[in-house]
């Protein structure tokens, strides 16, 4: 059952009226980054189908990323080739439109594996890489939810419901090499200079061919906690589905880390692939053969045609 890509756009809380542009864009990013995927490589599809993502304002990433306590754009964006563990990272980078196509320059052009803040942003100038204003990633949405979480008494739970989703996808290919890609803006209101789970390998996302790829989603800090993505991959290591390993992983953040819930992406190297997550809902769509599988809440699987809409 190879080729087969999934990704998320985020676990939490979706308000009503950005869940239809939330899954519709989860579709479309699934679908383009599957195109890719069925004459290439995992790799080249997972930056695909996450640069998808990060050109939709339906999410947080690119250039619908949450703001940080100034009012100003921070992503992070991690790869990673589960043929040889090459990844590459970026962190609190800003200006730049595409940080996962960084985050893929740093581990083709680098010997580092994390570029951080003003780092990341001379060399992606130094790699041509257009820099974009910062204001052209800033929706009237992110900046809504700025304004409000800056209000005096406000909650610190409800700070972080209603925001977008981070962003991610997981891949085969034909050959059975897998691959990650994540990128996010981080959390609403966050400090300057954040770095989240995203950046961090074993953490914001994992690869490697021996076990399969997973891409996260959640609480930046619980997920570090725990190593989240590659703690799925040591239960998979052990025989776990793809399912299997994710639930377990989730099951121990929200044990070991104050109920903290999240959601993840998974493949193996055989094809089998997971959308789990502990939270209300988290869109996700998963690209195999003829089908696209698709859903919002738990235990839900939708499917439509892969044939051109």
């Amino acid at each position: 059952m190879l080729p087969v890509l999934v990704v998320h756009g985020g676990a939490g809380t979706i308000p009503k009226d950005r869940v239809e542009m939330s899954c519709a864009g989860v579709r479309a990013a699934a679908r383009a980054g599957y195109a890719v995927l069925q004459r290439g490589r995992s790799m080249d599809a997972v930056v695909e189908a996450v640069t998808h993502m990060e050109n939709n304002p339906a999410f947080n990433a690119g250039c619908g990323s949450v703001l940080n306590v100034k009012g100003e754009v921070e992503m992070d964006a991690i790869v990673m080739d589960g043929k040889t563990l090459a990844s590459g990272a970026v962190s609190a980078v800003r200006n730049i439109a595409n940080p996962a196509q960084l985050a893929r320059l740093v581990m083709d052009k680098t010997s580092h594996l994390c570029l951080t803040a003003e780092g990341a942003n001379q060399f992606a100038r130094a790699m041509g890489v257009p820099e974009v204003p910062g204001e052209s990633l800033i929706t009237d949405y992110a900046r809504m939810r700025w304004q409000l979480n800056l209000a005096p008494g406000a909650n610190p739970v409800e700070c972080q419901m209603g925001k977008m989703g981070t962003v991610g996808a997981v891949a085969v290919d034909a050959d059975g090499n897998v691959a990650c890609a994540t990128s996010t803006g981080g959390i609403l209101n966050k400090m300057e200079g954040r770095v989240g789970d995203t950046a961090c390998i074993g953490c914001g996302g994992y690869a490697d061919n021996r076990a399969g790829a997973v891409s996260p989603t959640g609480h930046g800090e619980a997920i570090m906690k725990v190593t989240l993505a590659r703690l799925i991959l040591f239960h998979m290591e052990q025989g776990l589905s793809s399912a299997e390993g994710s639930d377990l992983g989730l099951a121990t953040m929200k044990e070991r880390v104050g109920g903290a819930l999240g959601g993840v992406v998974t493949v193996d190297p055989q094809g089998g692939w997971a959308a789990r997550f502990t939270t209300n809902q988290m869109v996700w769509a998963a690209a195999q053969g003829d089908t696209l599988h698709y859903g919002l809440r738990p235990d839900e699987v939708l499917t439509q045609s892969l044939a051109p809409e």
